[in-house]
C-alpha cells in the first residue's frame, strides 16, 4: 500500500530456502487463517512499499499453488541453494528503476507488522542513511532497508550472507530504528521455533 512521499521503498521477501532442519516447506506451514509465507505477504501488502517482489527457490511451484500472491511479483531464484545472497541479488534484479531503497523482509517472521515496516519506512525517509534496521532493547534485528547506492555492493555479494555483512563496512552510515516489539529477532529454523511461534500468537 504506497503513500504519497518523497522517497520510493520496495519491498524483497526472502523465501527461497529449503528449510532443511524441518524437512517441509516451512513457508507453507500452518499460521493463523494462512501460511507462514501467507502471512508475511499480508504483513508486507499493509506496509507503504511502493512494491512487494517475492523471491522463490526450493518449493516454488508448490508454493505458487498454495499461496495468494495477488500485487506481488514473484522471482524464481534458480541458484538458492548457494546461499542467501543469490535470493538478495534476485530480488534486488527486478525492483525499479526509481526504487530509492529495498527492505529485505525475511520469509519466515510472521509477527513482523506493518507498524514495524512503516517506522522503518518513515526513518529511511528522513534520513536517506545508507542502512536502517530496527531494534529492541538495544539489540538489532530485521527487515533492513538498503539504500541504492549501496545496490552495487548486494549485487557483489557471495555465498550464504545477507546484508549483515554491510553493517561492519558502513558502521557510521546506520541508523537504526527502536521500536517496542521483539518480532524482529524471531524467525523460524526448527519446529522448536515453530512452536513458540504458535505459542507468541496465541498469546498476543
Amino acid at each position: 500500500m504506497a503513500r504519497e512521499r518523497d522517497c520510493r521503498v520496495a519491498g524483497v521477501i526472502l523465501a527461497a530456502g529449503s528449510s532443511s532442519r524441518i524437512g517441509e516447506v516451512k513457508q507453507l506451514l500452518a499460521f493463523g487463517q494462512t501460511t507462514l509465507l501467507g502471512k508475511v505477504i499480508e504483513n508486507a501488502s499493509g506496509a507503504p512499499l511502493d512494491e512487494v517482489i517475492l523471491v522463490l527457490g526450493h518449493g516454488a511451484d508448490e508454493i505458487q499453488r498454495a499461496v495468494r500472491l495477488e500485487g506481488v511479483r514473484v522471482v524464481i531464484n534458480e541458484a538458492h541453494a548457494q546461499g542467501q545472497s543469490t535470493s538478495l541479488r534476485a530480488g534486488l534484479s527486478d525492483v525499479s528503476e526509481d526504487t530509492d531503497a529495498v527492505m529485505f523482509i525475511l520469509g519466515d517472521q510472521p509477527l513482523v507488522g506493518p507498524e514495524v515496516m512503516n517506522a522503518l519506512i518513515d526513518g529511511y525517509c528522513r534520513t536517506k542513511a545508507s542502512i536502517v534496521l530496527p531494534t529492541h532493547r538495544g539489540r538489532r534485528g530485521n527487515p533492513v532497508i538498503i539504500d541504492r547506492m549501496l545496490f552495487p555492493r548486494v549485487d557483489s555479494l557471495t555465498g550464504d550472507v545477507g546484508a549483515r555483512v554491510l553493517f561492519e563496512e558502513y558502521t557510521e552510515e546506520i541508523v537504526e530504528i527502536p521500536v517496542d516489539d521483539d518480532s524482529i529477532h524471531f524467525d523460524l529454523d526448527t519446529w522448536e521455533d515453530y512452536q513458540k511461534l504458535l505459542d507468541r500468537d496465541g498469546r498476543r
